[in-house]
């Protein structure tokens, strides 16, 4: 037997209204707990290179002149 074949095309409004929820979030920001920075939830801390308490990361200083 073959597949059921749609019966009536679906309009463009019905299929946007289906797919409002669709949506992106917003990222799940926690503050760092070494140098108070915002972080992305279990990421190493851009900043200062910590994890769970733990230095993970060598983040080089610039140099100021």
């Amino acid at each position: 037997m073959g597949a059921i074949a749609q019966q009536r095309r679906v309009s463009k409004t019905r299929k946007l209204k289906r797919r409002t929820h669709y949506k992106l979030d917003m990222p799940g920001m926690v503050v760092c707990s070494n140098c108070g920075e915002y972080k992305l939830a279990h990421r190493v801390c851009p900043v200062c290179g910590y994890y769970n308490g733990r230095q993970v990361k060598e983040i080089k200083q610039k140099e100021e002149e």
